[in-house]
């Protein structure tokens, strides 16, 4: 990796930590809590505890689900082995409704 795609992935990064803080400080105004600075602090940094989580969650189901999708596809569109009649495959059907 270039030292140019370094400094971009920094900068990246950083802005995505810049854009969550503030979500984390709206969500905090949001609430009407009024919290000392001690107070504050522990609010975001357990806020964005839970978001973390969250997100981890969402990514593991989303990836869950797009596996099973594939399994899908690759049972739908896999070609039909040469022993098994081609009358008999499971997946052909002539009624399918376009999915788009």
């Amino acid at each position: 990796m270039t030292a140019e795609e370094r400094k971009l992935m920094r900068d990246r990064e950083q802005l995505r930590r810049t854009r969550i803080k503030n979500e984390a400080e709206a969500v905090l105004r949001d609430s009407g809590l009024r919290l000392d600075p001690t107070k504050r602090d522990l609010f975001q940094e357990r806020y964005l505890e839970e978001r973390r989580r969250i997100d981890r969650e969402l990514r593991q189901e989303y990836e869950l689900r797009r596996q099973q999708q594939l399994e899908r596809l690759k049972k739908e569109f896999q070609p039909p082995e040469s022993s098994a009649g081609a009358s008999s495959s499971p997946g052909a059907t002539t009624s399918r409704s376009p999915r788009r």
